[in-house]
């Protein structure tokens, strides 16, 4: 099957897609996947081992990036196109794709739907769904279970990773995202716990990751044990770099669930989102987990109360904190 997935943005929503796109590689012979995404994105799924092609939009101008993919869908033919996206945009995208089968959102908006065969339906609850949980209603549209695939892959090959982490101890690593993209879901208390953990005699090594430069002006920050790279690491980078974390500790971001993607345990700080629709998917399995902020309000979240709930999930891995 030629499958053709539209889904350009955001990376959150990227990495819920890619779940899916593994997924029906582990159930479907012969599934050839191509995936047309932003080019602020496009890397992270050219990595990834479930696609096999990969179509860069540039959306700004928007029109000029229509008409490039446009010329890049002219000759292809596809079994399926999934416009994962739901918008206007995509929706014209999908409408141009060739393939007897065009599959959309229930939920899409902006006058997408007019350009699909068939609409997906949403879970039991809905909107009030989780954002992986409403994708993965695209399986049994092609005769897949609607099922998490066991993790995500990304390929390690031409991956250039910061040259301080070639020398970085990597035993008992946590990788922490202080970083999101509302000021509002950003909690002001990883210095304070990153210096709690550095602090304790139990040998972590802790690294800040994330796209734009975060200074670190904790009482350890010139601990042999803490990395900040922070603005000078690709998403192709952080893909290798959350291979090698014990655990991974961040807002409600998208790094956060490449993290739970990539099976590495995850605990995510939320505010004003809800964790329910937003949070590690799946909640609570062992390896996802999310503190919430009282009344959703991050500056009423202390460090005290991060370190108490890591130490209940894993005290084996936390005794010292």
């Amino acid at each position: 099957m030629r499958l053709l997935v539209v889904k350009t943005s955001s990376l959150g929503d990227i990495i819920q897609g890619l779940r899916v796109v593994a997924s029906l590689r582990e159930q479907i012979r012969d599934l050839h996947v191509t995936w047309i995404a932003r080019d602020a994105f496009a890397p992270l799924v050219r990595n990834c081992t479930a696609v096999d092609e990969t179509l860069t939009f540039t959306r700004r101008p928007l029109l000029r990036g229509m008409q490039r993919i446009f010329a890049e869908l002219r000759g292809r033919t596809f079994d399926v196109v999934m416009d994962m996206q739901g918008r206007y945009y995509t929706g014209f995208i999908t409408a141009r794709a060739k393939a007897p089968r065009k599959i959309g959102r229930k939920d899409s908006r902006e006058g997408a739907g007019l350009f699909y065969h068939e609409r997906v339906a949403l879970p039991p609850q809905g909107k009030h769904s989780h954002a992986v949980a409403i994708l993965l209603e695209f399986c049994p549209l092609v005769g897949a279970e609607a099922r998490l695939p066991r993790s995500v892959e990304f390929r390690s090959d031409g991956v250039r990773l910061p040259e301080a982490w070639s020398t970085f101890p990597k035993d008992r690593l946590v990788v922490m995202f202080p970083d999101s993209r509302r000021e509002e879901k950003c909690w002001q208390g990883f210095a304070a716990l990153t210096d709690a953990l550095l602090a304790a005699p139990g040998d972590y090594q802790v690294v800040w990751a994330g796209d734009r430069p975060l200074p670190f002006q904790g009482a350890q920050a010139g601990s042999g044990r803490f990395l900040n790279v922070t603005g000078k690491s690709s998403l192709a980078a952080l893909t290798e770099l959350l291979k090698a974390a014990a655990w991974v500790i961040g807002n409600d971001s998208g790094p956060l669930h490449l993290a739970a993607a990539q099976g590495r345990k995850v605990l995510g700080i939320y505010g004003p989102t809800d964790v329910g629709l937003f949070g590690p998917y799946p909640p609570n399995n062992g390896s996802n987990f999310a503190v919430s902020a009282p009344n959703r309000d991050l500056r009423l979240l202390a460090p005290a109360q991060v370190s108490t709930t890591l130490k209940q999930i894993d005290p084996a891995f936390f005794y010292s904190l």
